[in-house]
This record gives structure tokens, C-alpha cells and sequence, in this order.
């Protein structure tokens, strides 16, 4: 899927809002099972983008997996069926913000 889009805040494999982990895991509620943290947080993230920025069209073509264990009508086999989703931060876990329930 090269369509993933990540606004999380704080998250190793995020660049400039495309995750760089090749492979995700959306768990069964929705969230993202794959975030690390970064140890410097938010700022750390701040500067990653900083300097991923110039980058930023050849980060468009990075081909993620998203495997999916969430009840959702995109859910085909355990894979994600879209060519797109969100990922966000919520108010506890960062979540798939495109799941549709069943």
C-alpha cells in the first residue's frame, strides 16, 4: 500500500507522515500494534520530519504492508483491501482512522 498515511506524533518509522516499517499490524481494535516511540518524543519527531522533508515525493512511493486483525469491512484475509488508510493518533492508542466496523 503506498496510500498509508501516519499523523502520529511520536513514532520511530514515521517520515513526514508515511511509515517507513515495510510491514504494519492493525490489531484487533483499530490500533496500530507497529508504533515504536522515539526516545527523544515529539521533538525527536519534529526533527525527523525536519530532515526527511526534502525527501518527501520519494517517500510517496514506500510500499507498505498492513496486516489486519481488526473487524473491518476492509479486512480481506487478514490484510488490509484498500489502496489507502489514515493512521492517527487517538485519545489512548494510535488507531486506523479508516476502519469501518462490520
Amino acid at each position: 500500500m503506498k496510500g498509508l498515511r501516519c499523523g502520529t506524533s511520536n513514532c520511530e518509522h514515521n517520515e513526514c507522515e508515511r511509515c517507513m516499517a515495510g510491514i504494519i499490524d492493525i490489531g484487533p481494535n483499530g490500533a496500530c500494534k507497529s508504533k515504536i516511540k522515539r526516545d527523544g518524543g515529539e521533538l525527536s519527531q519534529i526533527f525527523a520530519n525536519y530532515e526527511a522533508a526534502p525527501e518527501a515525493d520519494m517517500l510517496d512511493n514506500v510500499d507498505t504492508v498492513v496486516q489486519c486483525s481488526a473487524d473491518c469491512i476492509f479486512n480481506v484475509n487478514s490484510m488490509c483491501g484498500l489502496e489507502a488508510i489514515n493512521v492517527e493518533d487517538g485519545l489512548v492508542k494510535t488507531k486506523c482512522m479508516t476502519r469501518k466496523r462490520n
